[in-house]
Protein backbone atom coordinates (compact mmCIF):
# COMPACT_ATOMS: atom_id res chain seq x y z
CA UNK A 1 0.00 0.00 0.00
CA UNK A 2 0.80 3.47 -0.94
CA UNK A 3 0.37 6.26 1.45
CA UNK A 4 -0.28 9.56 -0.18
CA UNK A 5 -1.17 13.04 1.26
CA UNK A 6 -3.03 15.25 -1.27
CA UNK A 7 -2.16 18.74 -1.06
CA UNK A 8 -5.32 19.57 1.63
CA UNK A 9 -3.39 17.34 4.20
CA UNK A 10 -6.04 14.52 3.86
CA UNK A 11 -3.65 10.81 3.69
CA UNK A 12 -5.37 8.40 1.23
CA UNK A 13 -4.54 4.65 0.84
CA UNK A 14 -3.87 3.63 -2.75
CA UNK A 15 -2.42 -0.26 -3.36
CA UNK A 16 0.93 -0.06 -5.50
CA UNK A 17 -0.40 -2.25 -8.16
CA UNK A 18 -2.78 0.34 -8.97
CA UNK A 19 0.10 2.88 -9.50
CA UNK A 20 0.44 3.33 -13.23
CA UNK A 21 2.88 6.40 -13.06
CA UNK A 22 4.35 8.65 -10.68
CA UNK A 23 6.80 11.46 -10.42
CA UNK A 24 8.60 14.06 -8.37
CA UNK A 25 6.85 17.13 -8.56
CA UNK A 26 9.21 20.15 -8.27
CA UNK A 27 8.08 23.27 -6.55
CA UNK A 28 5.40 25.46 -8.06
CA UNK A 29 6.97 28.39 -9.77
CA UNK A 30 6.75 31.55 -8.41
CA UNK A 31 3.30 33.49 -9.13
CA UNK A 32 2.85 37.05 -10.94
CA UNK A 33 0.98 37.81 -8.26
CA UNK A 34 1.94 38.40 -4.90
CA UNK A 35 5.35 37.31 -3.61
CA UNK A 36 7.12 34.62 -3.76
CA UNK A 37 7.97 33.30 -0.35
CA UNK A 38 9.30 30.09 1.02
CA UNK A 39 7.41 27.74 3.29
CA UNK A 40 9.83 28.23 6.36
CA UNK A 41 9.94 31.81 5.76
CA UNK A 42 6.04 32.29 6.28
CA UNK A 43 6.23 29.67 9.22
CA UNK A 44 8.67 31.77 10.84
CA UNK A 45 7.16 34.97 10.23
CA UNK A 46 3.78 33.64 11.48
CA UNK A 47 5.44 32.43 14.40
CA UNK A 48 6.69 36.17 15.33
CA UNK A 49 3.36 37.52 15.00
CA UNK A 50 1.78 35.01 17.23
CA UNK A 51 4.17 35.11 20.39
CA UNK A 52 3.21 32.32 23.49
CA UNK A 53 4.38 32.84 26.70
CA UNK A 54 6.19 30.14 27.05
CA UNK A 55 8.52 27.76 25.14
CA UNK A 56 11.30 25.23 24.90
CA UNK A 57 13.63 24.08 22.09
CA UNK A 58 13.95 20.39 21.18
CA UNK A 59 16.55 20.01 18.42
CA UNK A 60 14.37 21.95 15.61
CA UNK A 61 11.02 22.19 16.79
CA UNK A 62 9.91 25.00 19.16
CA UNK A 63 7.25 23.48 21.59
CA UNK A 64 5.23 26.44 22.98
CA UNK A 65 2.37 27.11 25.17
CA UNK A 66 0.44 30.16 26.74
CA UNK A 67 -2.34 28.63 28.85
CA UNK A 68 -4.28 26.80 26.29
CA UNK A 69 -5.21 30.72 24.44
CA UNK A 70 -5.43 29.58 20.69
CA UNK A 71 -3.71 26.58 19.38
CA UNK A 72 -1.20 28.41 17.57
CA UNK A 73 0.48 29.67 20.48
CA UNK A 74 0.12 26.14 22.29
CA UNK A 75 1.61 23.86 19.83
CA UNK A 76 4.85 22.27 18.26
CA UNK A 77 5.70 24.13 15.31
CA UNK A 78 8.22 21.44 13.99
CA UNK A 79 11.05 23.21 11.14
CA UNK A 80 13.20 20.64 11.00
CA UNK A 81 14.73 18.01 12.78
CA UNK A 82 13.93 17.44 17.07
CA UNK A 83 17.09 15.53 17.79
CA UNK A 84 15.59 11.99 18.43
CA UNK A 85 13.71 9.50 16.74
CA UNK A 86 9.99 10.83 15.65
CA UNK A 87 8.69 8.33 18.59
CA UNK A 88 11.08 9.80 21.51
CA UNK A 89 10.41 13.17 20.09
CA UNK A 90 6.51 13.28 20.65
CA UNK A 91 6.91 10.99 24.07
CA UNK A 92 8.71 14.23 25.06
CA UNK A 93 6.50 16.47 23.27
CA UNK A 94 3.31 14.98 25.17
CA UNK A 95 5.04 15.39 28.88
CA UNK A 96 5.93 18.61 27.80
CA UNK A 97 2.50 19.55 27.58
CA UNK A 98 1.18 17.18 30.21
CA UNK A 99 3.11 19.19 32.69
CA UNK A 100 1.58 22.60 31.68
CA UNK A 101 -2.34 20.71 31.71
CA UNK A 102 -2.33 20.84 28.48
CA UNK A 103 -3.14 18.65 24.82
CA UNK A 104 0.01 18.57 22.72
CA UNK A 105 -1.08 19.94 19.41
CA UNK A 106 1.66 19.52 16.54
CA UNK A 107 1.39 22.20 13.60
CA UNK A 108 2.11 20.88 10.25
CA UNK A 109 1.99 22.54 6.73
CA UNK A 110 1.16 21.19 3.22
CA UNK A 111 0.99 22.38 -0.08
CA UNK A 112 4.09 24.02 -0.48
CA UNK A 113 7.83 23.24 -1.29
CA UNK A 114 9.43 22.19 1.73
CA UNK A 115 5.83 21.70 4.11
CA UNK A 116 5.24 18.42 6.04
CA UNK A 117 3.28 15.88 3.96
CA UNK A 118 5.32 12.94 5.16
CA UNK A 119 5.28 13.92 8.88
CA UNK A 120 1.58 14.26 8.19
CA UNK A 121 1.35 10.86 7.39
CA UNK A 122 3.60 9.48 10.00
CA UNK A 123 1.39 11.57 12.91
CA UNK A 124 -1.44 9.80 11.47
CA UNK A 125 -0.38 6.54 11.70
CA UNK A 126 0.06 7.10 15.32
CA UNK A 127 -3.35 7.83 15.72
CA UNK A 128 -2.98 12.23 15.88
CA UNK A 129 -6.02 13.88 14.81
CA UNK A 130 -6.22 16.40 12.40
CA UNK A 131 -8.34 19.14 14.33
CA UNK A 132 -7.90 22.30 12.35
CA UNK A 133 -7.22 23.11 8.85
CA UNK A 134 -6.79 26.20 7.62
CA UNK A 135 -4.72 28.22 4.46
CA UNK A 136 -2.18 31.14 4.73
CA UNK A 137 -2.44 33.33 1.98
CA UNK A 138 -0.38 36.31 0.58
CA UNK A 139 -0.45 39.51 -1.26
CA UNK A 140 1.18 42.44 -2.76
CA UNK A 141 0.51 45.27 0.37
CA UNK A 142 0.47 48.88 -1.33
CA UNK A 143 -2.86 47.21 -3.43
CA UNK A 144 -4.60 46.93 -0.40
CA UNK A 145 -3.61 50.40 1.12
CA UNK A 146 -4.91 52.12 -2.28
CA UNK A 147 -8.76 50.56 -1.27
CA UNK A 148 -9.76 52.91 0.43
CA UNK A 149 -9.30 56.47 2.23
CA UNK A 150 -9.68 57.40 5.91
CA UNK A 151 -12.56 56.33 7.27
CA UNK A 152 -12.50 57.22 10.49
CA UNK A 153 -10.37 53.90 11.54
CA UNK A 154 -8.25 54.56 15.23
CA UNK A 155 -4.60 52.91 15.31
CA UNK A 156 -3.49 52.14 18.36
CA UNK A 157 -0.43 50.23 20.05
CA UNK A 158 -2.27 48.07 22.80
CA UNK A 159 -5.62 46.34 22.49
CA UNK A 160 -7.80 48.44 24.68
CA UNK A 161 -10.96 47.86 26.32
CA UNK A 162 -12.75 49.54 23.02
CA UNK A 163 -11.17 46.97 20.64
CA UNK A 164 -11.58 44.09 23.06
CA UNK A 165 -15.22 44.69 23.05
CA UNK A 166 -15.38 43.85 19.49
CA UNK A 167 -13.35 40.99 19.79
CA UNK A 168 -14.32 37.42 19.12
CA UNK A 169 -12.80 35.87 22.03
CA UNK A 170 -14.39 37.24 25.07
CA UNK A 171 -13.31 37.79 28.79
CA UNK A 172 -9.32 37.50 27.37
CA UNK A 173 -7.23 37.16 29.77
CA UNK A 174 -3.99 38.56 30.54
CA UNK A 175 -2.28 35.46 29.21
CA UNK A 176 -4.40 35.77 26.10
CA UNK A 177 -3.04 40.09 26.58
CA UNK A 178 0.62 39.19 26.13
CA UNK A 179 -0.14 36.98 22.93
CA UNK A 180 -2.29 39.81 21.25
CA UNK A 181 0.51 42.55 21.72
CA UNK A 182 3.28 40.24 21.07
CA UNK A 183 5.48 40.47 17.82
CA UNK A 184 7.40 43.05 16.24
CA UNK A 185 5.78 45.99 15.49
CA UNK A 186 1.97 45.40 16.45
CA UNK A 187 -0.97 47.42 15.50
CA UNK A 188 -4.40 47.67 16.93
CA UNK A 189 -7.21 48.88 14.00
CA UNK A 190 -10.59 50.28 15.89
CA UNK A 191 -14.08 51.94 14.10
CA UNK A 192 -16.25 53.54 16.39
CA UNK A 193 -19.73 53.28 15.85
CA UNK A 194 -21.00 56.73 17.20
CA UNK A 195 -24.61 55.33 16.73
CA UNK A 196 -24.38 51.96 18.44
CA UNK A 197 -27.18 50.38 19.62
CA UNK A 198 -26.89 50.95 23.21
CA UNK A 199 -26.92 54.95 22.38
CA UNK A 200 -23.84 55.99 23.53
CA UNK A 201 -21.41 54.49 20.86
CA UNK A 202 -19.92 51.52 20.38
CA UNK A 203 -17.49 49.46 18.00
CA UNK A 204 -17.82 48.94 14.41
CA UNK A 205 -14.58 46.92 13.26
CA UNK A 206 -11.75 46.06 14.64
CA UNK A 207 -8.28 44.46 13.22
CA UNK A 208 -4.44 43.63 13.86
CA UNK A 209 -1.47 43.66 12.20
CA UNK A 210 1.95 42.92 12.72
CA UNK A 211 5.19 44.10 10.62
CA UNK A 212 7.65 41.82 10.75
CA UNK A 213 10.47 43.25 8.02
CA UNK A 214 9.14 42.95 4.71
CA UNK A 215 5.89 41.32 5.54
CA UNK A 216 2.87 42.47 7.32
CA UNK A 217 0.08 40.18 8.69
CA UNK A 218 -3.40 40.88 9.03
CA UNK A 219 -5.55 38.81 12.09
CA UNK A 220 -8.74 39.54 13.91
CA UNK A 221 -10.44 41.60 11.16
CA UNK A 222 -13.50 41.64 12.81
CA UNK A 223 -17.15 43.79 11.88
CA UNK A 224 -20.42 44.19 13.72
CA UNK A 225 -23.09 42.48 11.93
CA UNK A 226 -25.46 45.15 12.24
CA UNK A 227 -22.49 47.03 10.25
CA UNK A 228 -21.66 44.74 7.53
CA UNK A 229 -21.89 45.63 4.16
CA UNK A 230 -20.45 49.28 4.81
CA UNK A 231 -16.96 48.37 3.60
CA UNK A 232 -15.40 48.47 7.23
CA UNK A 233 -13.26 44.87 6.70
CA UNK A 234 -11.78 47.26 3.75
CA UNK A 235 -11.09 50.29 5.10
CA UNK A 236 -9.64 48.16 8.65
CA UNK A 237 -7.31 46.41 6.33
CA UNK A 238 -6.28 49.61 4.23
CA UNK A 239 -5.51 51.83 7.12
CA UNK A 240 -3.29 49.40 8.98
CA UNK A 241 -1.78 48.53 5.55
CA UNK A 242 -0.74 51.99 4.99
CA UNK A 243 1.05 51.94 8.70
CA UNK A 244 2.69 48.93 7.47
CA UNK A 245 4.10 50.64 4.24
CA UNK A 246 5.28 53.34 6.38
CA UNK A 247 7.23 51.08 8.42
CA UNK A 248 8.95 49.37 5.17
CA UNK A 249 6.92 46.17 4.20
CA UNK A 250 5.75 45.37 0.74
CA UNK A 251 4.39 42.00 1.30
CA UNK A 252 1.41 40.67 3.26
CA UNK A 253 -0.23 37.50 4.65
CA UNK A 254 -3.44 36.50 6.25
CA UNK A 255 -4.81 32.83 7.49
CA UNK A 256 -8.45 32.00 6.29
CA UNK A 257 -10.63 29.45 7.38
CA UNK A 258 -11.34 26.64 4.69
CA UNK A 259 -14.97 27.20 5.05
CA UNK A 260 -15.18 31.03 5.69
CA UNK A 261 -16.42 31.83 1.74
CA UNK A 262 -17.28 35.53 2.48
CA UNK A 263 -13.56 35.78 3.96
CA UNK A 264 -12.23 34.26 1.20
CA UNK A 265 -13.98 36.31 -1.35
CA UNK A 266 -13.19 39.39 0.40
CA UNK A 267 -9.01 38.58 0.47
CA UNK A 268 -9.58 37.74 -3.40
CA UNK A 269 -11.17 40.57 -4.29
CA UNK A 270 -7.38 42.12 -2.42
CA UNK A 271 -4.92 40.20 -4.23
CA UNK A 272 -4.38 37.77 -2.12
CA UNK A 273 -3.74 33.95 -2.91
CA UNK A 274 -3.28 30.92 -1.44
CA UNK A 275 0.20 29.71 -0.66
CA UNK A 276 -0.27 26.50 1.53
CA UNK A 277 -2.55 24.96 4.15
CA UNK A 278 -1.50 24.45 7.61
CA UNK A 279 -3.15 21.76 10.20
CA UNK A 280 -3.27 21.37 13.90
CA UNK A 281 -2.72 17.53 15.03
CA UNK A 282 -4.25 16.94 18.62
CA UNK A 283 -2.64 13.82 20.49
CA UNK A 284 -4.54 10.47 20.57
CA UNK A 285 -7.43 10.79 23.43
CA UNK A 286 -6.81 14.57 24.34
CA UNK A 287 -9.25 17.19 24.63
CA UNK A 288 -9.29 20.31 22.13
CA UNK A 289 -8.78 23.53 22.30
CA UNK A 290 -9.78 26.70 20.49
CA UNK A 291 -7.56 27.62 17.65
Amino acid sequence: MLLITRKSGESVRVAESALVAGKVVPPAPARRRGPAASYEELARVAARSWRPVESERLGAWELRAAGGFTRRANSVLPLGDPGLPLDEALTAVRRWYGERGLPAYVQTATGAAGTQELLCAELERRGWVREVTAEVWTGPLAPVADLAGDTGVVLSREADDTWLARYQRKGVSQVALRVLESGPSVWFATVPDAEGADGGGGVAAIGRCVVDGRWASFAAVEVDPAQRRRGLATAVMAALARRALDEGASAAWLQVETDNAGARALYAGMGFAAHHSYHHYREPAAAGTDR
